[in-house]
């Protein structure tokens, strides 16, 4: 059951054409949170009836979902779970505003400095006095409830999302495995992510 003290508000709603499709555009803010919270959804098709609709919560990297980096995961997850709702016809994706895991876009490249020195993700984190993941995932179960969705198929690998959902009054149905190559670049971040984090990584 959802016992969260937040309060959820819609701040904006607007007609979004890209090149994976035509999705209708959300921006909410969270508030009563120890920090002030941002997300956006795209929404794409009706979402009641069966099967639950395709979801995934991203939360923003600028560094991969814009620049294109190849050190991270984050793009192509992106565009696997944008292609995956588009294919279907209905889905949500929410877009959170934690970059870095929470810690920050500067203190994300602070991160890769240490990474470049011989770090991996988890213990670059820890170096900076961060935890190795600050995310909270409050507001996209508030978002979720916003849309009326009791049941979602969940487009992740990460048993922590899982768990937030189910929380927040949410039942998981599926997961859905959000599977990106394994590239030389990226390999040493993927490992990491399944062994210390305990990712579902499947394929690696």
């Amino acid at each position: 059951m959802n016992t969260s003290s937040l309060r959820l508000e819609k701040v904006a709603e607007a007609a979004f054409p890209t090149q994976f499709g035509f999705f209708r555009i959300y921006g909410f803010a969270g508030h009563g949170l120890p920090q002030p919270e941002e997300a956006l959804a795209l929404r794409m098709g009706d979402l009641s009836g069966n099967p639950p609709p395709l979801v995934r919560i991203h939360s923003q990297c600028l560094t991969g979902d814009v620049f294109h980096s190849l050190r991270c995961d984050c793009r192509a997850q992106l565009e696997i779970a944008l292609k995956s709702v588009a294919k279907e016809g209905r889905g949500l994706l929410i877009y959170e505003h934690q970059e870095g895991r929470g810690i920050g876009l500067l203190n994300k490249l602070r991160a890769y400095e240490l990474q470049d020195q011989g770090a991996d993700t988890v213990e670059a984190n820890q170096r900076l006095g961060f935890e190795s993941d600050l995310r909270s995932y409050e507001l996209p179960g508030a978002i979720l409830h916003y849309f009326g969705l009791r049941a979602i198929r969940l487009l992740s690998n990460n048993p922590e999302k899982v768990d937030a959902v189910e929380r927040a009054g949410i039942h998981v149905a599926e997961r859905v495995p959000c599977l990106a190559d394994v590239l030389d670049s990226r390999e040493a971040y993927l490992r990491t992510k399944k062994e210390k984090m305990g990712h579902l990584l499947e394929d690696f």
